[in-house]
C-alpha cells in the first residue's frame, strides 16, 4: 500500500476495460509497462476490473472473441490480485472509488481488506471501488446504487485521521 514516488511516475485508477472495442489491448499496455517498468507504473483495480461488470459491459466477450475462454478467466484472476488503493510518498492515496459510509477507517482496515476476490455488494472493499465524492457534506445514497457519495468534510476528517493531505481518483 506504501509507495515512494519518483519524478513523472505513472498511475491510473481503474476501469481499464469496458470502455470499447479495444480494452484487451488497453490492458495489455498498461500491463507491459508494468512489467518493463515495475517501480514506475502503478495500476489500482477500479469497478470494471470485476467478472460481473465484465460480463455486462463487454471485457468478457472482447477477450472471447479476440483469444478465448481461458484467457478470459486470467483477466478474471489477474484484476484479483490488483491492488486496491496505494499510498504515494506517504502522503497521497489512490483509489478508483472513494471513500466510506463510516468513520474511523484507517489505512490498516485497508490492508486487510481481502481483495483476492470479486468485489461483494457492500462493505470496504465495495467503496473503495463505487463510492463518488460529492459537493455536499456528509454521506448521501449514492446514485449508483452501491457506495455512498461522500463531501468534502468526509474527505477532510480521512485525510486528517490518516496523516495523508490529498485523495486523487
Amino acid at each position: 500500500l506504501q509507495i515512494k514516488l519518483r519524478p513523472s511516475l505513472p498511475h491510473c485508477a481503474g476501469d481499464f476495460v469496458d470502455r470499447g472495442s479495444f480494452s484487451l489491448e488497453v490492458i495489455l499496455s498498461l500491463m507491459a509497462y508494468k512489467v518493463l517498468y515495475p517501480d514506475s507504473m502503478h495500476l489500482t483495480r477500479g469497478n470494471h476490473e470485476s467478472k460481473s461488470m465484465n460480463k455486462i459491459y463487454g471485457f468478457e466477450g472482447e477477450v472471447k472473441a479476440k483469444y478465448n475462454s481461458t484467457m478470459a478467466e486470467v483477466f478474471r484472476e489477474t484484476f484479483c490480485w490488483m491492488p486496491l488503493a496505494y499510498v504515494l510518498n506517504g502522503k497521497v492515496l489512490v483509489v478508483h472509488g472513494g471513500l466510506f459510509s463510516k468513520d474511523g477507517v484507517t489505512l490498516d482496515d485497508i490492508r486487510k481488506i481481502d481483495r483476492f476476490r470479486e468485489p461483494p455488494e457492500e462493505g470496504l472493499m465495495c467503496e473503495l471501488l463505487w463510492s463518488d465524492p460529492g459537493p455536499i457534506n456528509g454521506r448521501q445514497p449514492s446514485k449508483r446504487g452501491v457506495g455512498v457519495s461522500f463531501g468534502p468534510d468526509v474527505t477532510k476528517a480521512f485525510l486528517d485521521q490518516n496523516g495523508l493531505e490529498l485523495l486523487v481518483r
